[in-house]
């Protein structure tokens, strides 16, 4: 069977709600049902083929093509499949993914990874504010899981983060690692202002010098046996991260944020 694909015809003038077109909701479905469900845009209520041609039969394999900012929820709750996107996609990518698979070629807006569960998300380009937190008001961010983002990030990456592995080749954002309990965060560019901002637990990664505030604590130079292993999980990624098996263990330590329980740390690459 071909991959179930979704090709834009064009480009709405509202944001549309993208979360009805996930694997374990399409996987039963005919492609005439699959046509004829509603897609909320603003005011309005689309049907599928209103907005996509829809070719292929593989519920499991989604591909959405010709994708761009104003697709919302894409791939929200997904309980196993892959979802492909061609292009850029909108606010709440893989909210509350609870497992399977989805790769986007373009950029991902606000909220990506917002509170996900398990699963991998792979976005090639740049993602906005609040990568893999929680929703404004919630507690618990990002529960488990992994995140590879090749560009850069926004601000407050990893909000409330509980667990799992959120990896930036690129920079991110200030308060990246804020009020993260636990989980590991790896950015390999620049850091904003602030990083690990009041985080109770969990790992910063960093490969420059950040702007730590006051309250982390300097702990001098370790050598972490435990490093090379992490890194040696990321092989399978395509990623340049699955190159730093050999060559990231030696590290600066900083133990805060002490207003804080004091117990997460900022480990800054040697």
């Amino acid at each position: 069977m071909s991959a179930l694909t979704f090709t834009l015809k064009y480009r709405p003038d509202q944001r549309v709600d993208m979360s009805p077109l996930v694997c374990h909701h399409l996987q039963d479905l005919a492609l005439p049902d699959i046509a004829a469900l509603t897609l909320q845009s603003g005011k309005c209520k689309l049907r599928v083929d209103e907005l996509f041609t829809i070719t292929g039969s593989d519920a499991q394999t989604i591909v959405i093509k010709n994708s761009f900012a104003k697709l919302d929820f894409i791939g929200k709750e997904l309980q196993g499949g892959s979802i492909t996107v061609e292009g850029d996609t909108g606010a709440y990518l893989g909210f509350g993914m609870k497992s399977g698979e989805i790769k986007v070629s373009g950029n991902a807006g606000l909220y990506a990874a917002c509170e996900m569960k398990n699963g991998y998300l792979e976005v090639a380009g740049n993602v906005g504010d609040f990568l893999g937190a929680a929703l404004p008001g919630n507690k618990m961010g990002m529960k488990g899981g992994v995140i590879l983002v090749k560009g850069d990030a926004g601000e407050r990456v990893g909000d409330h983060m509980r667990r799992g592995s959120i990896l930036i080749e690129g920079n991110a954002g200030d308060y990246c690692g804020s009020r993260m309990t636990a989980g590991t965060i790896a950015v390999m560019g620049k850091t904003g202002r602030y990083p690990g901002y009041a985080m109770r637990r969990g790992t910063l990664l960093l490969w420059n010098q950040p702007q730590l505030s006051a309250s982390f604590n300097d702990c001098g130079a370790h050598t972490l046996a435990f490093l090379p292993i992490l890194f040696a999980s990321f092989n399978k990624l395509n990623s340049r991260f699955a190159a730093e098996t050999a060559v990231f263990n030696r590290v600066q330590r900083y133990a805060g944020d002490m207003s804080e329980m004091g117990r997460g740390e900022v480990l800054v690459k040697l």
